[in-house]
């Protein structure tokens, strides 16, 4: 007499965390068979990549990450059931529920790893400040965010870049040796970071990398195509 067993998990606070964040970036996803996940946005400018404590067991797609997180928050102290076409979700209390698949045909996903350029400006962003720049992008309803010198600080800058009237909002990261001349424009609302830390590189190729500087997690934020660079 055989006897299945199946494999029964539970997913942490901080991996949940991270699939919240993704959820901002697509609201899809398709969770590879490992201890990796990665997403990417509809216009294809951002990609994040995590490295998580759980190894999921087998490959899930989820259509709608934001309904499915809300229906984990049912649960107090969820495990997850996986199966070939869904996952039982249940509780302390004997609940469940089973959720089932995407069809990994009907999501976007990452097709290939992006391997950054070399980087001509590199600094790090700290919590604090960027938690700045977002509230004074706000209170001024502006949209764009980039990063440029003044002198020999580095600086990032909160604008509209399409109305050189507007008001600017400018944020001190600190002193910089390089002569280039840049000014690396951003999209705000592409900026969505966990919260943390992070070192960041700019490459001239009109691409970013944000790296957590406390847990495996990166970001690579595509560039506004009238950025500059004199190096």
């Amino acid at each position: 007499m055989t006897t299945t067993t199946t494999e029964t998990l539970a997913i942490s606070k901080d991996t949940l965390n991270v699939f919240k964040n993704f959820a901002s970036i697509n609201s899809n996803i398709l969770v590879k068979e490992g201890n990796e996940i990665a997403t990417i946005s509809p216009l294809k400018n951002i990609l994040a990549k995590a490295t998580v404590d759980e190894t999921f067991p087998s490959q899930f797609g989820i259509w709608d990450l934001g309904k499915f997180l809300a229906t984990v928050s049912l649960f107090d102290s969820p495990t997850f059931e996986f199966n070939g076409t869904n996952m039982q979700i249940s509780g302390s209390t004997n609940s469940s529920v089973k959720y089932h698949y995407s069809d990994p045909a009907l999501l976007t996903v990452p097709t290939k790893d992006l391997t950054m350029p070399d980087s001509v400006v590199s600094f790090t962003l700290t919590e604090a400040k960027f938690a700045e720049a977002q509230k004074a992008a706000s209170v001024l309803q502006v949209p764009d965010m980039a990063i440029t010198k003044d002198g020999d600080t580095l600086c990032l800058v909160v604008l509209d870049k399409a109305d050189p009237s507007s008001n600017q909002y400018s944020i001190d990261l600190g002193s910089t040796t390089t002569s280039d001349d840049f000014c690396f424009y951003f999209k705000a609302e592409n900026l969505k970071l966990l919260s943390g830390d992070y070192e960041v590189e700019i490459s001239e190729k009109v691409v970013s990398q944000f790296t957590h500087k406390d847990i495996s997690l990166q970001y690579w934020i595509a560039l506004e195509s009238d950025s500059t660079y004199n190096g």
